[in-house]
């Protein structure tokens, strides 16, 4: 908490918008690498996820 206003300190972003993008790419790339891996599944539902963001 800040002494003068009461509040708690804002966190800071951790991510730009840009690294949102890159990792969004970075996501791509690594489900072409899965084809039909059961674990292809959450890593398409991550890309989509981090496309709502940027």
């Amino acid at each position: 908490m800040t002494e003068n206003s009461g509040q708690p300190e804002r966190s800071r972003a951790v991510f730009s918008q840009d690294d949102f993008e890159l990792i969004r790419t970075a996501v791509a790339h690594y489900l072409q690498q899965l084809e039909d891996r059961q674990e292809a599944t959450k890593y398409s539902n991550l890309y989509h996820r981090l496309g709502r963001i940027s």
